[in-house]
């Protein structure tokens, strides 16, 4: 008898022991699946209905077959009155989500239009362990004249949790957006204002494009030293359009179409030691790109494959073959957005990864989806989340460029948030969490 009621406990702690594994196991299972860049892997569009099934009012949710990431909803009709107020994510560079690093939550910018129901530019808060999401309301009291900015070209410390940089005509400013605090950082001469600010990894070092306030001619890029209160000028050569300083601080990219010919060129300058050298459209120069220590992830349109991406490192000797990291399968459409906003000190640039996201009428490979990728030439491509993007939905108004998702990534690059329509009459924000053991990335 007591061999027999050992037995059974054992038997039982067997099965205990099962699916305690088991139940491991599916919670490791963070989703996102790997394909090569090359393949030519399509998934089906979700519908609106398909989408509204499986996201919910507002919080955490699971992407369905095949992707089976982890999602957040962050926004939704409650907070603009049932308009369509929530206004589309800056750029793929301009961190929306705080250092939350040593942190069980996490903050979020977005602005919510006021003129369509919003309350301006706005906090929001997600915990990472437990999925509650919440609206923490306006970053500015009703009398504030920053209720009625629309917070573009506004981005999230690096290093400080609570800062937020801000563009306020002539001066760049730090908000901490707990305690409401101000701090300028650098100011230009009143007669001009400063537009598309970047910092570097360390906030140490800041960019800007110079305009003038009467006529709003772009002037050139401004590049100012914390360390050294220097602040160094580099007028325009030819039609500017943005610039923007690496994460290491060393370096400065500035776009604008030097030779009048083609499209876009790049002048790449050392702030340290004055040198500049051009890189000609034709040639390989960026578009759609972003920074890291010493070197750009970018897509190189003339390159001889479609949706090329590209890493140039700025202290090397420049060939046009080399740095290729992902591609697309399709000349029917560009790449999109390219951030890589998650960029590491001291990490080879191999061990990094950085992510793309579009949208397009045609259902071409990866395009209306979240792809990230190694940057070390395997071409492995990493599918993260459809993009929820319907182009021909009301939502986001009636120009494209307001409904593409232009995500950015997080300081870690475990999270990327994006904006999207689901098929709607209004856009909201999302997150998704990016599964980076399967590039075999570590956070």
């Amino acid at each position: 008898m007591n061999k027999c009621i050992r037995f059974w406990r054992r038997l039982a702690l067997f099965f205990v022991v099962v699916c305690t594994l088991s139940i491991t196991v599916l919670h490791a299972q963070v989703g996102g699946f790997v394909e090569s860049a090359t393949a030519a892997g399509l998934r089906p569009r979700m519908s609106a209905g398909e989408i509204q099934v499986f996201i919910p009012a507002r919080g955490q949710f699971k992407f369905p077959a095949p992707y089976f990431t982890t999602g957040v909803r962050l926004t939704n009709s409650s907070d603009c009155g049932g308009s369509d107020c929530v206004i589309p994510v800056g750029y793929s560079y301009w961190r929306n989500t705080n250092n939350h690093i040593g942190s069980d939550t996490m903050l979020v910018f977005l602005t919510l239009e006021r003129t369509k129901g919003g309350g301006g530019p706005n906090l929001f808060s997600y915990n990472k362990v437990t999925g509650n999401t919440q609206n923490l309301g306006p970053l500015f009291s009703l009398d504030s004249p920053y209720r009625w900015r629309t917070g573009e070209g506004w981005y999230f410390s690096a290093t400080q949790p609570t800062t937020l940089y801000m563009n306020d005509g002539s001066r760049m400013l730090r908000y901490d957006v707990i305690t409401h605090v101000f701090e300028t950082v650098y100011e230009v001469s009143s007669n001009r204002y400063l537009w598309q600010m970047h910092s570097s990894g360390n906030d140490r070092v800041h960019s800007a494009t110079l305009r003038d306030s009467n006529s709003y001619e772009m002037l050139g890029c401004v590049v100012f030293s914390q360390d050294t209160g220097q602040m160094l000028f580099y007028p325009h050569k030819g039609d500017f359009d943005e610039c923007q300083i690496d994460k290491s601080g060393r370096w400065l990219l500035i776009k604008e179409n030097i030779d009048g010919r083609n499209g876009e060129d790049n002048l790449i300058i050392d702030p340290q030691t004055g040198n500049e050298q051009i890189l000609l459209d034709e040639n390989g120069a960026a578009g759609h790109s972003d920074m890291g220590y010493g070197y750009m992830v970018m897509e190189d349109n003339f390159y001889f494959l479609p949706g090329a991406v590209r890493v140039i490192q700025f202290d090397q000797e420049y060939n046009h073959n080399d740095g290729l990291v992902y591609q697309l399968s399709s000349w029917s459409s560009g790449l999109g957005h390219i951030s890589h906003s998650n960029a590491k000190p001291g990490v080879p640039i191999s061990d990094q990864m950085a992510c793309s996201s579009n949208a397009s009428r045609l259902n071409l490979p990866r395009v209306n989806e979240i792809v990230c990728y190694r940057l070390d030439g395997s071409l492995n491509a990493l599918i993260v989340a459809p993009n929820l993007v319907d182009l021909n939905a009301s939502g986001g108004g009636s120009d494209d460029y307001n409904k593409f998702p232009k995500g950015n990534l997080d300081v870690t690059g475990e999270y990327f948030i994006w904006t999207a329509n689901a098929g709607t009459n209004r856009i909201d924000a999302f997150i998704v969490r990016i599964p980076q053991m399967m590039l075999g990335l570590n956070p």
